[in-house]
């Protein structure tokens, strides 16, 4: 058999080979199809990420054996995880969403047949096995006028660049429009000299381009002085030019697939200054969608905070505190308004999640605008990676420290973030004049809703004198307009620099106490109530929580990880006393708790010895409790107006000797 021969022979199998690839992995695709179906059934997350490392670690070693580098078949196996995520999610998708599901698509797009824009908008279709008619329009606007109208489905807006960064224009287009978001996709963006069939690059004299490849492709134009810049609407315009003309020494800036549409060919590859050049685009459409809980989803949302000083700083501590994950802030001029911004965010959770409706809720409160954009599924498949010791393939411990692994899990307690160890410097709260913990001592007056506003004004100005920078009111329930009250009891606490703290002793309570107050209690009789200490983990409000007289230590603590785990990191502990067989009635103060707490936790811890004390011992208790670490004092008095002074001179001398 002659050398041509032989060659020929081999490229024939190799043909074979590739056809049976397809096969398989068209085979491949369908299966994850039928995973993406049992995960409807059996709700689950469209990503097992501990699967897909032992899956790779299992293909690297299997590799290994028919001589496969081991990086070949991480590159490999990564980009078909991604095709299989993507379908699936692309499959719930659908499913969640029916009534948008169609044979066709019209999608209205920047610019002409093969832009970029054109490119990620058939990859979109492709990947939802859809045909695709396309409506290239020569502006964003035109974009978003031809989906309100109704005479396209969907538009594609690109929104930033790896390398240039964010689209202004999209930004400022979506500021007045009524679309929705409802998708995202991402190209890889490989930016080319495009010329006629023959040319090349020492004749160019003058380049077509859209602005976004002109930024993207800076470094490589700046060696090229010579090039006469042109601009364009749209990659597809610049190529549309270069086909026209006659003239051999132009030249477009684009992608090698579209510049195919045109009849070019690549004569230099490789622009842009960033070796990863990828373009993020967003799908919009006149209806939301739904997101399954299943898929990793993104919410986009605008808004306006206005100019006081720390306004967008206190919004972002609302998304800190319910543990929402800020992937992008871009912030914009609003028409009209000199000097004033309109704030963009996108926010990695699912628009119907408790944390993002309790969030929304908050931001609501605090900001002078604001409004959702949409919600829909991220797109972006993080690769994963093995280590280093899986890529080498060392000798097969795994199973045997997967044992240990497991072990030393079960035998370890979970990390607690009131502990210690989740922080080592002590937590401080601040509100105000008032400030408890890391090294700050307060002191909180606690009193019932009172019924004379006049009067309540010399109580706090008395309470002032005496040392307090607080108050705590209770017996909101028992109040006829408990909201009206509050208003004007607020004035005056504020008027003496007093900080208005609402005790709730009923779950119904909540809603008007964390209107009203500056700081909450949740009452000992309440600490075992996990709805309100879920709601009020949802806060973004500092909260007092006290200690049930029956609770053990443990007890307490699972009771404020409730509260920390939904967010609300901004948690003050309340020791007030425990039953014991001494005294049926009256409760005994644990400091032996307090010394325990203070141990373990970073957490600001108050006493409240007011219960457990009587006037004799209430100074030898107080005194006691601070000598302890006791971050501060919460002290009562009761209803009665007659008692108000006796008590305020018991406890002026408490505060005038811990001050001391």
């Amino acid at each position: 058999m002659s050398k041509p021969q032989a060659l020929n022979q081999t490229r024939e199998q190799i043909t074979a080979l590739d056809k049976d690839l397809l096969a398989l992995l068209a085979k491949r695709r369908n299966l994850s199809l039928d995973v993406a179906r049992s995960k409807e059934i059996d709700i689950r997350p469209i990503r097992d990420t501990q699967r897909e490392k032992e899956l790779l670690a299992r293909l690297v070693k299997e590799g290994r054996t028919q001589g496969l580098d081991a990086h070949y078949v991480i590159s490999l196996y990564q980009s078909i995880i991604e095709d299989s995520v993507l379908n699936q999610q692309a499959y719930l998708q659908g499913r969640a969403n029916p009534d948008s599901q169609k044979q066709q698509y019209c999608i209205a797009y920047l610019g002409a047949r093969g832009s970029y824009s054109y490119l990620a908008a058939s990859r979109y279709c492709d990947r939802r096995q859809v045909d695709m008619q396309d409506l290239g329009c020569k502006s964003f606007d035109e974009i978003i006028q031809s989906v309100e109208s109704g005479h396209a489905d969907y538009g594609f807006l690109p929104i930033e660049n790896t390398s240039s960064g964010s689209i202004n224009e999209v930004y400022d287009v979506l500021q007045h429009t009524s679309l929705a978001i409802v998708g995202e996709t991402t190209i890889e963006v490989g930016h080319c000299l495009l010329a006629k069939s023959g040319g090349t690059s020492k004749e160019i004299k003058t380049v077509y381009a859209h602005p976004q490849p002109i930024s993207q492709c800076s470094r490589y134009l700046s060696l090229h002085p010579e090039f006469k810049l042109e601009y364009c609407s749209s990659s597809a315009e610049a190529m549309d030019k270069v086909m026209e003309s006659d003239d051999s020494s132009v030249a477009a800036i684009g992608s090698a697939e579209g510049g195919a549409l045109y009849q070019l060919e690549s004569i230099q590859n490789d622009l842009a200054n960033q070796k990863i050049n990828q373009s993020r685009f967003i799908v919009v459409a006149r209806k939301a969608i739904a997101v399954p809980e299943q898929l990793p989803a993104k919410t986009t949302l605008i808004m306006a905070t206005g100019q006081k000083p720390g306004a967008l700083v206190e919004a972002l501590l609302v998304l800190k505190a319910h543990n929402l994950n800020m992937s992008k802030l871009e912030s914009r001029p609003i028409p009209g308004t000199p000097w004033e911004e309109m704030f963009y965010l996108d926010l990695d959770a699912n628009l119907s999640s408790s944390e993002m409706q309790s969030a929304l809720k908050e931001l609501e409160r605090i900001t002078r605008f604001i409004k959702v954009l949409g919600c829909y599924p991220c797109e972006t498949v993080n690769p994963t990676q093995l280590s280093n010791s899986q890529l080498m393939i060392e000798p097969d411990t795994s199973r045997a420290q997967n044992v240990n692994n497991n072990r030393d899990k079960q035998a370890s307690p979970q990390r607690l973030r009131s502990a210690k160890e989740h922080k080592q410097d002590a937590s401080q709260i601040t509100c105000g004049q008032l400030q408890i913990g890391g090294g700050q001592f307060g002191a909180l007056a606690l009193m019932s809703l009172p019924q004379d506003s006049e009067l309540f004004s010399q109580k706090a100005k008395s309470l002032k004198e005496a040392g307090f920078q607080a108050v705590i009111l209770e017996g909101l329930s028992r109040q006829h307009d408990a909201g009206y009250n509050i208003l004007a009891f607020k004035k005056s606490l504020y008027q003496f620099g007093l900080e208005c703290i609402i005790s709730v002793e009923h779950e119904i309570e909540l809603k008007l106490a964390a209107e009203h107050g500056t700081l909450l209690l949740i009452t000992g009789k309440q600490m075992h109530n996990h709805s309100l200490l879920k709601q009020v983990g949802c806060l973004h409000m500092p909260v007092i929580l006290e200690r049930n007289t029956m609770a053990s230590v443990e007890e307490y603590i699972d009771a404020a990880e409730m509260i920390l785990s939904r967010g609300n990191q901004q948690l003050i502990l309340c020791e007030s006393g425990i039953r014991t067989f001494n005294d049926s009635v009256k409760p005994a103060l644990d400091l032996a708790a307090l010394v325990e707490l203070k141990g373990l936790s970073h957490l600001p811890i108050l006493v409240n010895p007011s219960y457990a004390s009587a006037p004799t011992t209430l100074m030898a208790h107080s005194i006691a409790a601070k000598q302890l670490a006791a971050d501060g004092l919460v002290l009562n008095f009761s209803a009665n107006n007659e008692t108000f002074d006796t008590e305020l001179q018991i406890c002026g001398e408490v505060l005038r000797k811990l001050y001391q």
